[in-house]
């Protein structure tokens, strides 16, 4: 299982202290890889893209409106977090129904 998000984020250390056999990749150091964000993508749609975000504020309407893919390549930080990945499986968040199928 891997837990894509910030080390600095509170609710990406809750998803990990829930699951510790995890494994955690920094986005902000380690960046995601494409495919990873296609099949995300293609999970979740603009969901993916966290719209509340500081980075996303900094951007202007112009960059807003770049495809969701070139934005998150470029800004893996405005990529919604926790993205956990088991197996086949996504999850998005880190929300009590993502908490219940994962962390029992």
């Amino acid at each position: 299982m891997l837990i894509y998000g910030l080390k600095t984020c509170d609710t990406c250390r809750k998803a990990l202290k829930a699951l510790p056999e995890a494994e955690f990749r920094d986005v902000r150091a380690d960046g995601v890889p494409g495919e990873v964000i296609d099949s995300a993508l293609a999970e979740f749609g603009d969901k993916l893209v966290n719209t509340r975000s500081t980075t996303w504020r900094e951007l202007d309407e112009a960059q807003r409106a770049r495809p969701a893919k070139d934005l998150l390549a470029d800004h893996p930080t405005l990529m919604k977090r926790p993205l956990i990945v088991a197996g086949e499986t996504m999850y998005l968040g880190w929300t009590k129904d993502v908490e219940a199928a994962l962390a029992g």
